[in-house]
């Protein structure tokens, strides 16, 4: 008999999430202090880009 409520869902999507959070979670829990703006960019794979100028408030 087929169980109706035995059914495998994958969400691609929230599986990368997922992972990317776990990252952030292990990598600041090894960290002796605050994770930097680039060490988190690094983490999550972010590429930085050319420097973008100051703009004053």
């Amino acid at each position: 008999m087929h169980d109706q409520f035995d059914v495998t869902l994958e969400d691609v999507d929230l599986l990368g999430e997922v992972e990317l959070t776990t990252n952030l979670i292990i990598a600041a829990s090894e960290s002796d202090g605050h994770l930097s703006a680039d060490e988190i960019d690094q983490i999550l794979g972010v590429d930085p880009g050319p420097p973008q100028p100051r703009r004053e408030a």
